[in-house]
């Protein structure tokens, strides 16, 4: 496979994931972003486990979607974070609101 096939590939990927997100978005109450990746969640919960410096987080997902185009389940049940990097944690508007 040549330079041009896999970016074509990649691309191809790309596109059927954003596809994606947009299908599922509506399904879940967050979108959590971390240094490695971004979710879709209905549950969160972030746990400061050390106040040292930098601070230790745990963020735990609970039915989750995960963009990762390589990925072949993106939907989990569960998921576990580790970092001592910032999480960005947003509630997602409902769907009945004008």
């Amino acid at each position: 496979m040549g330079e041009e096939e896999l970016d074509d590939y990649e691309a191809t990927l790309e596109l059927a994931l954003v596809q994606e997100y947009k299908a599922v978005l509506s399904m879940f109450s967050y979108a959590v972003e971390t240094d490695r990746r971004f979710y879709l969640a209905n549950e969160v919960n972030v746990d400061v486990k050390s106040s040292t410096n930098p601070t230790l987080l745990e963020v735990t997902l609970t039915d989750a979607w995960v963009w990762d185009m390589y990925r072949a389940a993106r939907f989990v049940p569960s998921v576990r974070v580790l970092t001592f990097r910032d999480v960005n944690v947003e509630r997602l508007p409902d769907d009945e609101l004008p």
